[in-house]
């Protein structure tokens, strides 16, 4: 039976070559799809496509090659001003996301970036010495593809102006990006490449289907974003930044975990929250109860009218005993810091941020520090 070919990434024609020409001084046979030769100027992602049986070793040696990639291209690089990226699809949460976003914008005196990321059908009409082409009607239609993106770009640009004429959401510097591929894969590029100090995006909270779980970019993205994501729910109640008063703070007892607190804390009005300390376990231990005094007294003197609680609760009860408490102790926000996974631990089992996200009607901050 032959290896059917799977694409392995979508990226520029320039990265696309890097990719190929390691993949195939490793041995593995790579080709390059949907590159427009006759219209060079459309902005369209080329796929690497690779065969199914290379696909975790290929995965491999590209995520370490683009990570020295990344390392080469921005170490020379000015440091970056303050900004928040703001992924969009046009869903009807567009507006809880840009109001939490422009407000945090605001304190934090930061410019807002609106990525939205748009997917193109994948063309391989005609086939050449391993690179595919377009044929003229194809290029016509993502052409059509583009313009009504930008379109829509118009569109929600007028609305924001709208909204800032009417007082409805902070008057602060935004601009869009325009980006053709994988929604998460752009997000993450873009956190990459701008370095923003947050990211603002919706979630459907615990109402989501199996499907939308499966495929959603929310979680991916808390998964895997370098620079600290809060997501939105869906008909939140607490429409500002300004209203977030109590935060729970999952913690395992990472040094780190200071760290990530200190960063969650510096994103609101401090004089008025109040901080619960969390953490399973999976019996009781007299030295967890030690440690979450000692995290308590810590922000307690440091941060001098922050309130700070703690709670231990048995793991062995999973998900459940943490949703309840959250929910029985009127929790606005929770917050959490958690390392990052591959892409194969991620696929297999779902980590603590993503099945918070599906699990609870509140806002989530993930960090990974």
């Amino acid at each position: 039976m032959e290896d059917k070919l799977v694409t392995l990434a979508i990226r520029t024609y320039q990265r696309a070559q890097m990719i190929k020409s390691v993949l195939e001084q490793n041995g593995i046979e790579t080709q390059i799809h949907n590159l427009n030769l006759e219209h060079p100027e459309m902005a369209v992602g080329v796929r690497v496509r690779i065969k199914e049986s290379d696909l975790p070793r290929a995965l491999a040696i590209v995520e370490e090659k683009e990570k020295d990639w990344e390392l080469e291209e921005t170490k020379d690089e000015p440091p970056k001003g303050r900004k928040i990226i703001i992924p969009i699809d046009l869903t009807d949460q567009i507006n809880e996301v840009c109001l939490y976003g422009f407000q945090f914008a605001e304190k934090l005196r930061a410019e807002v970036i609106f990525l939205y990321a748009y997917f193109t059908p994948a063309f391989t009409i005609s086939s050449n010495n391993e690179i595919s082409t377009y044929s003229l009607a194809d290029s016509e239609m993502l052409r059509r593809i583009v313009n009504t993106n930008y379109a829509d770009v118009e569109n929600i640009t007028n609305l924001i102006n709208k909204w800032i004429s009417a007082g409805i959401v902070p008057d602060v510097k935004f601009r869009f990006e325009l980006k053709e591929g994988v929604p998460e894969d752009q997000i993450l590029e873009m956190c990459k490449k701008e370095k923003p100090v947050m990211v603002v995006m919706g979630s459907r909270g615990k109402k989501k289907n199996d499907e939308e779980i499966i495929g959603s970019v929310t979680a991916e993205v808390l998964e895997a974003c370098n620079v600290p994501v809060f997501a939105v729910p869906m008909n939140l109640n607490i429409k500002s930044p300004a209203d977030i008063k109590r935060i729970a703070f999952l913690t395992n007892f990472d040094q780190k975990d200071l760290i990530a607190i200190d960063t969650a804390i510096s994103f609101f009005d401090r004089e008025k929250l109040e901080l619960i300390f969390i953490h399973a376990s999976q019996k009781k231990d007299t030295w967890d109860e030690v440690m979450l005094a000692g995290i308590k007294e810590y922000f307690s003197k440091h941060y001098e009218g922050i309130k700070t609680e703690y709670a231990i609760l048995n793991r062995e009860e999973n998900l459940n005993q943490i949703v309840q408490f959250l929910e029985e102790t009127d929790i606005d926000l929770v917050a959490l810091n958690t390392k990052k996974r591959n892409i194969f631990a991620r696929f297999f089992n779902q980590g603590i941020a993503t099945k918070l996200l599906f699990n609870v009607d509140m806002p989530l901050m993930v960090m990974h520090m």
